[in-house]
């Protein structure tokens, strides 16, 4: 079991979710090494968005997605989105063909998101 850390903006993201909502999504959130790679399966509860050599990995509960990255053993969370605001931002974004790790990973708009997160104070 690695460390969760979460940045000011996931920490945010995470506390606008109903409390029992947030347990369980936090309860679920498991990162064990051979799970990260699981592949991009859309279905799977774990996935990894890529993009020029850059990776981010996704975590599926529910309607949320947790998106983190790997640093010395340590999870650090990057963003926590609900799927709705997901489907919307790639409505808006016109993307429509592959699963949505494909479909996030060609996304510029996306990586701003997840620079944004990295950029962040972590908590």
């Amino acid at each position: 079991m690695h460390q969760i850390i979460f940045n000011e903006i996931s920490a945010r993201e995470i506390s606008a979710i109903p409390t029992l909502q947030q347990l369980e999504l936090v309860n679920s959130f498991r990162v064990e090494d051979d799970m990260l790679h699981e592949g991009s399966d859309s279905n799977a509860p774990f996935g990894i968005v890529e993009r020029q050599g850059r990776k981010i990995y996704r975590f599926r509960s529910g309607d949320y997605r947790i998106y983190f990255t790997m640093e010395n053993g340590a999870v650090i969370v990057q963003r926590v989105l609900h799927t709705n605001s997901l489907k919307d931002f790639l409505f808006r974004s016109g993307m429509g063909n592959g699963t949505e790790d494909q479909r996030l990973g060609a996304s510029r708009s996306f990586w701003r998101l997840i620079d944004e997160g990295e950029q962040a104070p972590r908590k």
